[in-house]
C-alpha cells in the first residue's frame, strides 16, 4: 500500500526558488482571502436541500476558546512592574508635552503666563519631542505588556496558543489606572472636538436649537467659546445625539463659559464611558470563552483609547461603555434558562426586565451617537435563536417548502424586532421629548462629510482618482466622485452586514463577533473615519476573535496609528517636525535602557557576588527504586 504521506524531492530535484516563493504567495493571498470572507470554501460533497447558506463559515476561524492560566511567577511580575512604569513615564511625557502642542482654547487657556505650565508653549520643539517620544514609550509599553495578556507576538500570537500564564485582573486593572491618570489632567489632545461640544451645549442651554443653528450664528464669531472652534465646524450644526448634547447643556448650565471647568466635566463623561467599557468587556469575553485578561488589554488598555477617548475627550467612550453594557445586560437575560415574561401572563419577569433594561441602554447609546444603533440587530437575532429561529435551508429547496422551512424562524424573528423596535423607540422618543431637542439630529447626520479622510476607502479612492485625475489634465473630479463612491460604499457595507447577521442566525458566528466584523465593515466604507473610529470593532472583537490574524492586524493597526497621529496645538514646520521625531526616537531609546538594560555597575556588582560553593547532589535511596537497586552488582551493594 503506498504510503499516502506526500515525500520531499530528492536532493538537486527542488523546484527552483521562484516558484516556491510564488506558490507561498498564492497560499498566503488565499489564506487572507478566506479569513477576509472573500474567497468561497470548497464544498466536499454536493449540496442538498437541507444545505444552508455558506455565511460566517471563514469568519468564524477567527474565534477560538481560550483556555484558563495560572497567574504570574515573582519574575514576572516584577517585570510587569517595570513596565507599568515605564508606561507610566511615557503618559507623563505627553502630559508634559501636551501643555504646548495639546489643543488648548484660544481664549481663557489656563496657563497662559504661568512662568513654569507655560513653558511648553514657548518651546514648541521640545514640547513636540516629549508628545511623540511618551506616545512611542506608552506604545512600546503596551506591546511588551501584551507578553502577559496574549502572549509573545513571535510565538503564542503567530502560533495561535494561549501563553503558560497571564497577569491578574488586579495587575491589568492598576496597570490600566496609572497609565490613565496623567492623561486626565492633560489638556485636550489631538482633536479640538471637545470646543465643538461646548459651543452646541451652550446653544441648547440658551433655548436655541443645535441641529438647526451653528455656533457662529448662534454664538457669535467673538464668544469665548466660539473661538476655539475649528473653522470647519464653526458654520455647521450639531450631528450629535440628543443625550449627549443634553449632558452636555447640564454641564454648561452648571459651569457656564468656564471652558476648564467644561472640558473637565466632559472628560468626567469619556471616563464613565471608559469604566462601562472596562466593566463590560471582561463579562462578554468569558461570554465568548475569550480570557478576559487578553480582551482588556486589546481593548480598554489600547493606545488608541487612552489617547484619544480619553486624551481627546471624544463622546465614542460613552457610546461604546453604553453599547457593550447593553449588550451585556442582554446577552445575561437572553442566555439565562428562566423565562422572559411571568407564566400566564404578558407581564416581564426580573429576567424579562433585565432584557429591557439593556436595550435601553443600547437605546441610550444610539442617542449619543447613531452608529451603536447596529447592535440591535444582532442582539436581535440572539434574542430570536432563543425563541428557535435558524437560518432556514431555501436555496436548494423546493419553493413548496420555503413557508414550512423558514416559518418558525419567521415568527421568532418578527417576535424578537418587535420586542427591540418597541423599546427602541419607547427610548428614542423619550430621550428626544424629554431632553427638549426633538429629531432634529436625523437632518444632520451627514455633516461630516465635509471630511476627506485618508481612512475611508471610498473616500481614499476618490480623492487619488481626482488627483490622478488632475495630473493627466482632465480636471478635478473629485467631489463628483466622492459622490458616487460614498453610497456605492454604504451600499456594500450594507450587503456584507446582512451577510453577518445570517451568519449569527446560522449559529457559526456568536452575535457579539458579528457585531465587531459589522462594525469593522462600517468603518471601512464609512464615508469619513477618524483614528478612534477603529474602535468601534476593535473593542468588541477584542471579546471575541482570537485568531491570529485579527490580532495581529488589531495590534499593528492600533500601534501605528497611535503614533502616526501627531499633536495638533499648532503649525508645524518640516524641520521642527524631523528635529522632534529624532530626539523622540532618542529619548525613547535612552528610557528602555533605563527601564530594561543591565548599567555596568550593576553588572560589576553581580560579578563581584561570591559564588556559592557547589553542592553535591544527594545520594540516591536505592529503597526508593527496587529495579535500580535489582541492577546494581551485589558487590557494589555489599561495599
Amino acid at each position: 500500500m503506498p504510503d499516502p504521506t506526500p515525500q520531499s524531492p530528492p536532493y538537486g530535484t527542488a523546484a527552483p526558488r521562484r516558484e516556491r516563493l510564488a506558490v507561498t504567495a498564492v497560499d498566503r493571498f488565499r489564506t487572507v482571502t478566506g479569513y477576509l470572507g472573500l474567497r468561497r470554501p470548497a464544498k466536499a460533497t454536493k449540496p442538498d436541500r437541507d444545505t444552508t447558506g455558506d455565511y460566517g463559515v471563514t469568519m468564524a476561524r477567527l474565534h477560538g476558546a481560550e483556555p484558563e492560566v495560572g497567574g504570574l511567577d515573582p519574575v514576572e511580575s516584577r517585570t510587569l512592574l517595570r513596565i507599568r512604569l515605564f508606561g507610566a513615564v511615557g503618559s507623563i511625557l505627553i502630559l508634559v508635552g501636551s501643555l504646548g502642542t495639546g489643543a488648548l482654547p484660544v481664549l481663557q487657556n489656563p496657563i497662559a503666563g504661568m512662568r513654569l505650565l507655560s513653558l511648553p508653549s514657548r518651546m514648541w520643539t521640545t514640547a513636540l519631542t516629549l508628545s511623540i517620544g511618551g506616545t512611542i514609550v506608552l506604545v512600546l509599553a503596551w506591546l511588551m505588556l501584551g507578553r502577559f495578556a496574549v502572549g509573545r507576538l513571535t510565538v503564542e500570537v503567530v502560533g495561535g496558543t494561549a501563553p503558560q500564564r497571564r497577569m491578574t485582573r488586579r495587575q491589568a486593572d492598576r496597570t490600566l489606572l496609572v497609565w490613565i491618570a496623567p492623561i486626565v489632567l492633560a489638556p485636550p489632545m489631538l482633536s479640538k472636538d471637545i470646543y465643538s461640544y461646548l459651543a452646541q451645549s451652550a446653544i441648547a442651554y440658551r433655548g436655541m436649537d443645535p441641529y438647526v443653528v451653528s455656533p457662529v450664528r448662534g454664538l457669535g464669531v467673538g464668544d469665548v467659546l466660539t473661538r476655539s472652534v475649528p473653522n470647519l465646524w464653526r458654520d455647521t450644526p450639531a450631528p450629535y445625539g440628543p443625550l449627549f448634547l443634553w449632558l452636555g447643556k447640564g454641564i454648561t448650565g452648571i459651569v457656564g463659559d468656564n471652558l476648564s471647568a467644561a472640558i473637565l466635566g466632559h472628560r468626567i463623561i469619556a471616563l464613565a464611558g471608559v469604566a462601562l467599557i472596562v466593566w463590560a468587556l471582561p463579562r462578554l469575553a468569558r461570554r465568548c470563552g475569550v480570557s478576559p485578561v487578553a480582551a482588556l488589554w486589546l481593548g480598554a488598555m489600547n493606545p488608541l483609547l487612552i489617547l484619544h477617548l480619553v486624551g481627546g475627550i471624544h463622546n465614542e467612550a460613552l457610546m461604546l461603555g453604553l453599547m457593550l453594557a447593553g449588550i451585556e445586560l442582554c446577552f445575561r437575560a437572553i442566555d439565562s434558562p428562566h423565562r422572559l415574561r411571568r407564566a400566564g401572563t404578558w407581564l416581564p419577569s426580573a429576567t424579562g426586565w433585565l432584557l429591557i433594561a439593556g436595550s435601553a441602554t443600547m437605546a441610550a447609546s444610539s442617542m449619543v451617537k447613531i452608529s451603536s444603533m447596529l447592535a440591535f440587530g444582532f442582539v436581535g437575532i440572539a434574542l430570536a435563536r432563543r425563541w428557535g429561529a435558524t437560518l432556514p435551508a431555501l436555496r436548494h429547496a423546493p419553493r413548496a417548502e420555503w413557508w414550512q422551512r423558514s416559518r418558525r424562524s419567521f415568527w421568532a424573528l418578527a417576535a424578537s424586532a418587535g420586542v427591540l423596535a418597541s423599546i427602541l423607540a419607547a427610548v428614542v422618543v423619550s430621550i428626544c421629548l424629554g431632553t427638549g431637542l426633538g429629531f432634529g439630529w436625523t437632518s444632520t447626520l451627514s455633516t461630516g462629510d465635509v471630511v476627506r479622510s485618508w481612512m475611508s476607502m471610498p473616500t481614499l479612492l476618490s480623492v487619488t482618482g481626482g488627483r490622478v485625475g488632475v495630473l493627466v489634465g482632465l480636471g478635478d473630479h473629485t467631489q463628483a466622485m466622492l459622490d458616487v463612491a460614498r453610497p456605492v460604499g454604504q451600499l456594500v457595507a450594507g450587503l456584507f452586514i446582512v451577510r453577518w447577521l445570517l451568519a449569527a442566525l446560522a449559529g457559526r458566528l456568536h452575535p457579539l463577533g458579528a457585531l465587531g466584523i459589522a462594525m469593522a465593515t462600517f468603518v471601512l466604507f464609512f464615508p469619513f473615519v477618524q483614528a478612534w473610529y477603529l474602535l468601534w470593532a476593535i473593542i468588541p472583537l477584542a471579546a471575541w476573535a482570537t485568531g491570529r490574524w485579527f490580532r495581529i492586524a488589531a495590534i499593528a493597526v492600533s500601534a501605528t496609528i497611535a503614533v502616526v497621529v501627531l499633536p495638533t496645538g499648532a503649525g508645524t514646520r518640516g524641520f521642527q517636525l524631523a528635529e522632534a521625531i529624532i530626539a523622540s526616537v532618542l529619548l525613547t531609546a535612552v528610557l528602555t535602557a533605563l527601564f530594561f538594560e543591565k548599567m555596568p555597575w550593576q553588572r560589576r556588582r553581580r560579578d563581584e557576588r561570591p559564588t556559592p560553593p557547589p553542592v553535591d547532589p544527594p545520594a540516591p535511596d536505592d529503597t526508593a527504586n527496587p529495579t535500580a537497586r535489582a541492577s546494581t552488582p551485589a558487590a557494589e551493594r555489599v561495599s
